[in-house]
């Protein structure tokens, strides 16, 4: 493209503008109004991959946005009644198309470039110890997202010369985008209901960031290059087209595209998102580890953790278990988490660890050790006031001390001493001998989640 034009679109056109909107609408959406980016471990700052896939995310208004204002921008020579006049210029007319498409998706990639700057510079300023270029192809697969949809929209409008065509193609992709996106999900063990799962890949916006050690497989992201690009092939041709049939062979690199894409696209979400193994790898000290992701943790949670071993070592004897580490087994939600006999296992995602340190903390693994969850706790879910109330008694006994509330979990410390309050009077009048024993049925219940730990301890039925 000329400079010189491109300038003079820069200056004379909305272009800037429709980037100005979307960088405004994506960072109001994540810096001002609370979600699921906000809280939790995989919040939209924490790792550069929750950064990349969070953005991703936001594509659900953000593509529909594009395509609405690509379509007012497609308008613009019918808007200035100069159509007739520039189709009698001697310059081609692939030229214009190019000088317009070409203007309006910079302005929306840098847009986009903005934003995950914008991510950047919060990311770098937390405690991500993890940096690795692997989300990359995630946001550069996003920024082609924006402006293959705006030049589709262009070219769109361009051959549908309505007043109402931008809105209705912004309305048309937001209902499809939306439609596809609740028929994808990240979880391997959910299967996609109405849409095959290559259908769904179509939208080139991503699931909600559950867990940071999930991205995209290099499949769906040539797939997904592949159909934008027909995309965006479709939009410029159509902008150059002057008769019916130049307009219905525009459409041939979409549905190419799209083609190769459905091909490219793995069948099933076990395939499409799928474990980061470098973030995943474990790092140790002693017998205390955690992803590589999470490794700003380590220091802190080795010394608390060494020492609830010991405890548990005591309290178990050769059951107890022999290490603390972090869970990496992907799991759908509301599941069971993974409950191994010979490690605690810890997930940062447990708000009750989120914030634990010091003794708090060894009173949490300590507890966990001995009753591991069989009802999981996190962001989106509660765990039960059982559980709570099993681990804060068996914490108790370890430690000789009163039972105390697990801070940072969805139930209420006036819950959870509600509930323990009468099982720990029972319980610690009882002989050392038989509290042991209760001790030992509680943990053989949780490993097997084929009963309940605070049964065990109150000796029989709460009620």
């Amino acid at each position: 493209m000329n400079p010189r034009i491109a300038r003079i679109e820069l200056r004379r056109s909305a272009a800037p503008w429709t980037g100005a909107v979307v960088l405004a609408a994506a960072l109001a959406f994540l810096c001002l109004i609370p979600g699921p980016w906000s809280t939790g471990s995989a919040l939209w700052t924490a790792q550069w991959t929750s950064m990349a896939m969070w953005t991703r995310h936001m594509l659900v208004f953000l593509w529909p946005l594009a395509v609405g204002l690509g379509a007012l921008q497609g308008l613009r020579d019918r808007r200035s009644k100069m159509t007739e006049l520039l189709a009698g210029t001697p310059r081609p007319a692939w030229h214009r198309a190019a000088a317009q498409a070409g203007t309006t998706a910079f302005t929306l990639v840098s847009a986009f470039a903005l934003l995950l700057l914008v991510g950047a510079v919060l990311v770098l300023a937390g405690d991500a110890s993890y940096f690795h270029l692997g989300w990359l192809p995630i946001s550069l697969v996003g920024a082609l997202g924006l402006g293959a949809g705006a030049v589709f929209g262009m070219g769109a409008a361009r051959a549908m010369p309505s007043i109402l065509t931008p809105p209705a193609l912004a309305v048309a992709a937001l209902m499809v985008t939306n439609f596809l996106r609740h028929h994808r999900s990240s979880d391997a063990e959910v299967p996609l209901a109405l849409v095959p799962n290559p259908v769904a890949l179509l939208a080139p916006t991503v699931a909600e960031v559950h867990e940071t050690l999930l991205t995209l497989s290099a499949p769906v992201h040539l797939g997904q290059t592949v159909w934008l690009l027909g995309m965006a092939a479709t939009g410029v041709a159509l902008l150059a087209a002057a008769g019916p049939r130049a307009r219905l062979l525009a459409l041939t690199p979409l549905v190419v595209g799209g083609v190769f894409a459905l091909l490219l696209f793995p069948a099933g979400p076990r395939d499409t998102y799928v474990v980061d193994r470098e973030a995943a790898a474990q790092v140790c000290d002693g017998p205390v580890c955690v992803t590589t992701v999470r490794q700003a943790r380590l220091d802190g949670m080795a010394g608390p953790a060494k020492e609830a071993l010991r405890l548990l070592s005591g309290a178990l004897g050769e059951r107890a278990p022999v290490g603390v580490r972090e869970t990496t087994v992907l799991r759908a939600l509301s599941a069971t988490p993974e409950r191994p006999r010979d490690s605690v296992l810890v997930d940062f995602d447990d708000g009750a660890l989120a914030g634990a340190r010091g003794e708090r903390l060894t009173r949490f693994l300590i507890g966990q050790g001995i009753v591991p969850l069989c009802s999981p706790r996190s962001r989106t879910e509660s765990g039960t006031w059982e559980d709570a109330a099993a681990q804060s008694i068996a914490a108790a006994w370890v430690l000789g001390e009163q039972p105390r509330p697990l801070g940072g979990t969805m139930i209420s410390a006036k819950g959870q001493a509600e509930t323990s309050g009468p099982v720990w009077k029972r319980f610690s009048a009882l002989p050392r001998a038989e509290q042991r024993e209760r001790i030992d049925a509680a943990h053989t219940a949780a490993l097997s989640c084929k009963g309940d730990a605070l049964t065990e301890l109150n000796g029989g039925a709460l009620r």
